[in-house]
């Protein structure tokens, strides 16, 4: 059986930026095994699969893996398995929204405009934190090789997928980062966390961030542009009241350390309720055969 299939750049315009996720459009009938086994040859950061929704609210299913495991959410294979499956003509809007059913439950998108133009974001899922203890704030830097910020001490922050969010001094700081991969693995896997996200303002006073996310328990070593570490790095500047008061919008960059830069929009409102988009664009089409 052949199975349409794309691979989408989430958080670019342009081809071969951003944060390739490969997204399976036909997905009926593979079991978790041959899933798995899709997402390790991709050997993306994830692969999804669409199915047909089994909640009425919803327009579709999605099925979300990285090379070694399920996740229930994520941010950029949310956003680029959205975009696939609207340029493919598999849903339509309705009234400028669109309902994706995944682990997590139910996930909302805004869509704006359409074809090339289109931006999608989506709301993020309900967080969890606890605060880092002092012996796993210091294994931490000693992972990252620089000191965290200790007043706005490190979290756990559980969205679905599980991030250690910490902040560091300067966005220099924060792009020279050469963590030890094996130690993170360790760690990320004690703290039953998904990966680490580590950010820093781009300068004194500004709202707009840096942003570099390490998953190596997911066989991750650094996130292009990672939808769900940015969102988690939202709630942590919204909890440490890090950001003005109000409704608040700013741009986060990354993936340049790999080669891919990207740029996430986020929007935090009031009562800690965030927004995570940008645009997409296919670069590979074609069909699995199997």
């Amino acid at each position: 059986m052949k199975r349409a299939y794309k691979v989408v750049d989430v958080f670019t315009k342009t081809p071969f930026a951003g944060n390739p996720v490969a997204v399976v459009l036909d997905a009926q009938g593979l079991d978790t095994p041959a899933m798995q086994a899709i997402a390790s040859w991709t050997n993306l950061s994830e692969t999804t699969f669409v199915l047909p929704s089994q909640n009425a609210v919803a327009d579709y299913r999605l099925r979300i893996f990285t090379p070694r495991s399920e996740l229930p959410f994520a941010g950029h294979p949310t956003l680029g398995s959205a975009h696939a499956v609207l340029e493919a003509g598999r849903a339509t809007p309705r009234n400028g929204q669109l309902v994706q059913e995944c682990g997590v439950g139910l996930v909302a998108f805004k869509v704006a405009g359409s074809g090339v133009g289109r931006t999608l974001s989506f709301a993020l899922p309900p967080a969890s934190q606890t605060v880092l203890d002092e012996a796993d704030i210091t294994e931490l830097e000693a992972i990252l090789g620089v000191q965290m910020d200790r007043v706005a001490r490190p979290l756990r922050i559980d969205v679905g997928p599980v991030w250690i969010v910490a902040r560091v001094a300067t966005a220099e700081q924060l792009l020279a980062l050469r963590p030890d991969s094996g130690r993170s693995l360790v760690f990320e896997n004690c703290l039953g966390a998904t990966g680490i996200s580590v950010f820093a303002a781009h300068g004194a006073g500004r709202e707009d961030i840096e942003v570099r996310s390490f998953a190596n328990s997911q066989g991750v070593t650094e996130d292009p542009v990672c939808g769900s570490g940015n969102g988690s790095v939202a709630v942590f500047r919204h909890v440490h009241g890090l950001l003005p008061p109000g409704l608040v919008h700013y741009s986060a960059t990354q993936g340049g350390c790999v080669g891919r830069a990207g740029r996430v929009s986020v929007q935090v409102a009031p009562d800690g309720a965030v927004q995570v988009g940008g645009p997409c664009i296919s670069t590979v089409e074609g069909y699995l055969a199997g």
